[in-house]
């Protein structure tokens, strides 16, 4: 299932993994500690992009408005991710929008000390430009799910994806916590239709649900539903 998973995770949690002890050290120099409140945002669309942030701690969600003010999510980030490159990069405002879904400890590197960085250790620059070619492929085969799949395969794969995810720097396993609101957005649908799809899964020992929180009990039933291969 790893290279599954990689097929839909931007993996910017990667971009400063092979750097030597002086390169890290080079990075940590010129990060800043920052608290972002739940419902903030890190960066919106429209915006002047000023640097980039790595979420030391929480998730956030990045989205985009629709021509009728319908909000669209197509990404959740968590602990390591890496965001807000590709407008400065591209030295062009935010396409889209990151909100806090929790209390966030992020680290942030000013736009000029990351682009000095670029310059000066080549192996980050190698690892960005090959993460950015993956996002594209992680945004088709999104997009694809989102317009080929029906609304319960759609759900099996991003609580396969999430689950995933949630648990990947922990100890310990954690449930899926996302409003119901941004799952049944997360997944293209509406919160009442979601609703019956959780039911429908709770009843076939699929998962349970504490609260918001959402548990995986069968995997095997979901990936089912994808038809995914795991051996």
């Amino acid at each position: 299932m790893k290279d599954f998973f990689a097929q839909f995770d931007f993996q910017s949690n990667l971009l400063f993994e092979n750097l030597s002890e002086p390169e890290n050290q080079a990075v940590e120099n010129v990060m800043e500690s920052l608290v972002i409140k739940k419902g903030s945002m890190l960066f919106f669309e429209g915006g002047i992009p000023t640097g980039i942030y790595q979420i030391k701690k929480g998730k956030a969600k990045k989205f985009k408005r629709g021509f009728t003010g319908e909000e669209q999510i197509f990404y959740i980030y968590t602990t390591d991710d890496v965001l807000g490159y590709h407008a400065l990069l591209g030295q062009e405002r935010y396409q889209d929008s990151c909100e806090a879904l929790e209390d966030l400890t992020v680290h942030f590197i000013a736009r000029e000390d990351f682009l000095r960085l670029l310059s000066e250790i080549p192996a980050l620059q190698q690892t960005l430009i090959k993460n950015i070619g993956h996002e594209f492929g992680v945004l088709a085969n999104i997009i694809a799910v989102l317009a080929q799949k029906n609304q319960n395969a759609r759900l099996a794969l991003f609580l396969l994806l999430l689950e995933n995810k949630f648990n990947r720097n922990s100890t310990t396993l954690k449930g899926i916590d996302l409003t119901r609101d941004d799952l049944a957005n997360l997944i293209g649908t509406s919160q009442e239709s979601l609703g019956r799809s959780l039911k429908q899964f709770k009843e076939q020992g699929c998962i349970e649900t504490d609260k918001r929180n959402i548990y995986i009990k069968d995997k095997k039933q979901l990936e089912q539903l994808l038809q995914v291969k795991t051996d």
